[in-house]
């Protein structure tokens, strides 16, 4: 850390003015300068820029070091670019191209943005959540002999004061809770606006308190250093700006200091008589705006004296829009600056006209030394880190045995397993679950692995001898991290684990396991995890209707239809044992390799008779997509497309229709998401004159022209009848449109129509056109 002297302080003063120049300059450059071709706004956010520089100035350029990592606000993405413009680690055609193909993005991200950007952020509050969440990964690395103490570093967050109206925050906070994170920073740009009006008015004590009760130091910047001693003497006018609603301060802020003059002498009279006449207009607007989230002695001192590892929350009071024509008006959140209001805060820099990228530019002699010093001695990664791949050793995968099988069971097997082998890629597993461990077969592995805490916890039950299945006593090498109820905390635990070999080098192999209909729960915090190819294992079980009994709030329709949208996640549905094994081993293999992703399994309670098998063909299908469980004849005039727990009912059929129908088939669908992406790439590659048919098309293609296809899946029928349409062939899909209810599978079938039943009418519905 720096030493704080005032040549420091003035120097950081100097940067956080740099800043709001730089990040004001790109914005209206992208929006008034560069040349629109196809005219839509650009946009950007000035007001929102200006309001956290003095912060950011001060965190960048004092508080951080080399291993402290930070979400910075959304809004605020160009300040961050900025800072890593005067770094030298970001280029000027970056800047000019903001917002624009291949430049600089409107949010900050981890993938596309050419500078370090340790969490991508966007959707709000997913940015903040996940620092403690990526915290307590650290704590796990520290305590498994993967991280050394000196490479620790701490979490920040920066947070627009409109976040904290996100509820997923305080679902983390909780859990933070529970987890007793450390390490952590959550400085709050309290400007009291937010995109449509101000913000409510005394939220930040409640702020205060909800965050004090979860174990939070809590520290209000509320005035700087100058307005402070101004309030000292006239305690009057202290307790008046104390109470004065944010709407108006705003108002005031905005509208300057003959506002604030006639509104102080309104309301306080002869009490701050010797106040105002202490100051003119000018004067007094300056000071009323000096608040502690601008005022670099404040933010400094605030910084130095939270070193230890208590997660402090910083509630800064800020100007939105600070230093620019609009501070403080309740519609400048997309407010832009006009050419000329541009030029006036050029010229206000004693920046000269065609110097306005220069990053020293408007800085005098003395100055400059000092500011050029602070830059140089600047500890953050400046360059983007390299991205480790490859280093995990991934076994083959055995089936487990037996005859009859679910595939949330196997799974459970398949974990079991590898927890005894003593693998190395057993060490790399991290299991967690929003309470749902047992009930997701992730019972066993946590056994044998254990619960990890960072302070040690005795399983009383055992200790007791109270007989239990789940002996499940917590320490700091235990390799499952149990969580709360919230689907959107275990996305985002997923989300820091599955960033584990990007931010730390040390790569993990996180699975989470959830019920299926509950991913919707979470899903913005998935999609997060997926934006910033995040790596993991996510196991929902059990899905759809077939979880029978327990009804139609349990059963899930849509996920597949999600997963074939959502970009980063692969997407199986296994029917037997042998192809969840293999399944495993790629989704595995996938979370260590350059090219790969994250890995979505929907399984299943219903257990199914396993099918024989004579060789190993089926295995490469199956992890493309699908394969001919029963292959069609040549030319054949119809098949069975089935996947996941249908596949008894498909069987059945076939069995009973292949007398009539000769050479029917049955192809068995893995993934209908891999199958629709090969399908899509292949088109794409023919426009540009290659030939070669993706593997959906080869499977199909043993079909004759025209044949017809009966889908059946225990989801919405939408996620296989686009199959009709990669060689033209008819569909009749069978799924589940309807929420379900209760009853046991034989009259869920029927009541739904994916019984045997429903596959022969079905079936003689598409071979009718095709027989006349």
């Amino acid at each position: 850390m720096l030493k704080k002297t005032p040549a420091d302080i003035a120097g950081l003063k100097t940067i956080d003015d740099k800043l709001r120049w730089l990040s004001a300059w790109t914005i209206h450059h992208a929006n008034y300068i560069r040349q629109s071709a196809d005219g839509l706004k650009v946009g950007g956010h000035q007001a929102s820029c200006a309001s956290m520089t003095a912060i950011m100035a001060a965190l960048y350029f004092h508080a951080l070091g080399p291993n402290d990592r930070v979400a910075v606000k959304p809004h605020a993405g160009p300040v961050l670019h900025a800072i890593h413009y005067l770094l030298g680690s970001q280029s000027l055609e970056q800047l000019k191209n903001f917002r624009g193909f291949g430049g600089m993005q409107s949010y900050p991200s981890r993938t596309k943005d050419k500078i370090p950007v340790d969490f991508s952020t966007g959707s709000v509050g997913l940015g903040v959540a996940i620092t403690a969440f990526a915290s307590l990964v650290q704590d796990y690395l520290t305590a498994h002999g993967m991280m050394d103490e000196a490479d620790r570093g701490r979490f920040v967050a920066l947070i627009g004061d409109a976040e904290l109206d996100e509820g997923n925050i305080y679902e983390c906070l909780i859990e933070a809770y529970k987890h007793d994170i450390r390490n952590c920073w959550w400085i709050v740009d309290y400007n009291r606006q937010s995109l449509d009006a101000t913000s409510a008015d005394r939220m930040f004590e409640r702020f205060d308190e909800i965050f004090a009760s979860c174990g939070w130091r809590t520290v209000e910047l509320r005035y700087g250093r100058k307005l402070s001693e101004a309030l000292a003497k006239y305690p009057a006018l202290a307790e008046w700006l104390d109470a004065l609603p944010n709407a108006d301060h705003s108002a005031l802020l905005y509208q300057g200091g003959s506002a604030w003059r006639a509104r102080i002498e309104a309301d306080l009279g002869k009490k701050a008589a010797a106040f105002l006449k202490t100051y003119d207009d000018d004067a007094l607007a300056v000071l009323m705006s000096d608040l502690g989230g601008h005022c670099m002695e404040t933010l400094i001192e605030a910084f130095d004296a939270a070193q230890d590892d208590v997660p402090t929350l910083f509630v800064a009071w800020t100007v939105k829009g600070f230093g620019l024509p609009f501070a403080g008006h309740k519609d400048n959140h997309s407010g832009l600056m006009n050419p000329t209001q541009a030029h006036a805060l050029r010229d206000s820099m004693e920046i000269k006209e065609g110097d306005e990228w220069e990053p020293m530019a408007g800085i005098g002699g003395n100055a400059r030394a000092g500011v050029e010093a602070l830059i140089e001695r600047n500890r953050i990664m400046r360059e983007k880190r390299d991205r480790s791949f490859g280093r995990i050793d991934i076994p083959a995968i055995p089936a487990p045995s037996g005859e009859e099988q679910s595939t949330q069971a196997a799974f459970g097997r398949i974990l079991l397993d590898l927890a005894k082998s003593g693998a190395p890629l057993a060490d790399r597993i991290v299991t967690t679950s929003p309470d749902v461990t047992v009930s997701t077969n992730l019972g066993a592995f946590v056994n044998q692995r254990g619960l990890f805490k960072r302070r040690e916890m005795t399983d009383v039950f055992a200790k007791a001898k109270i007989p239990s299945a789940q002996k499940w006593s917590a320490t700091t090498t235990g390799q499952h991290i149990e969580l709360g109820i919230a689907e959107s905390n275990l996305f985002l635990m997923l989300a820091a684990l599955g960033l584990s070999g990007d931010l730390y080098g040390e790569r993990l192999i996180p699975i989470g396991t959830l019920y299926d209909p509950f991913i919707a729960r979470g899903l913005d915090s998935l999609n997060y995890a997926c934006y910033q190819d995040a790596r993991f294992l996510l196991v929902a079980t059990p899905s759809g209707v077939t979880l029978g009994p327990e009804g139609g709030a349990h059963q899930s329709i849509n996920p597949p239809l999600i997963a074939l949208g959502q970009p980063g996640l692969r997407h199986y549905e296994p029917a037997f044992a042998d192809e969840l094994a293999a399944i495993m081993e790629e989704a595995f293999r996938l979370i260590d390799a350059p090219d790969g992703e994250s890995t979505y399994l929907r399984l299943s309670t219903r257990s199914l008779a396993q099918v024989e098998r004579h060789s190993d063909d089926w295995k490469r299908g199956a992890l493309n997509g699908g394969y001919w469980l029963k292959k069609p004849g040549q030319n054949a005039e119809a098949a069975i497309v089935a996947m996941g727990a249908l596949m008894p009912e498909a069987l059945a059929a076939w069995e009973e229709l292949s007398a009539d129908i000769p050479g029917l088939g049955l192809l068995a669908v893995t993934s209908p998401n891999l199958l629709h992406r090969g399908w899509v790439a292949a088109q794409a590659k023919r426009w540009g004159g290659a030939r070669e048919p993706s593997h959906v098309e080869q499977l199909l293609s043993r079909l004759a022209p025209g044949a017809g296809l009966v889908t059946l899946c225990d989801a919405a029928p939408a996620s296989l009848s686009w199959l009709g349409g990669v060689l033209g062939q008819r569909v009749a899909p069978l799924g589940v449109e309807r929420f379900g209810q209760t009853g046991n599978l034989a009259e869920l079938y029927s009541a739904y129509r994916l019984d045997g039943a429903a596959i022969t009418e079905a079936a003689a519905e598409i071979l009718l056109p095709f027989r006349t």
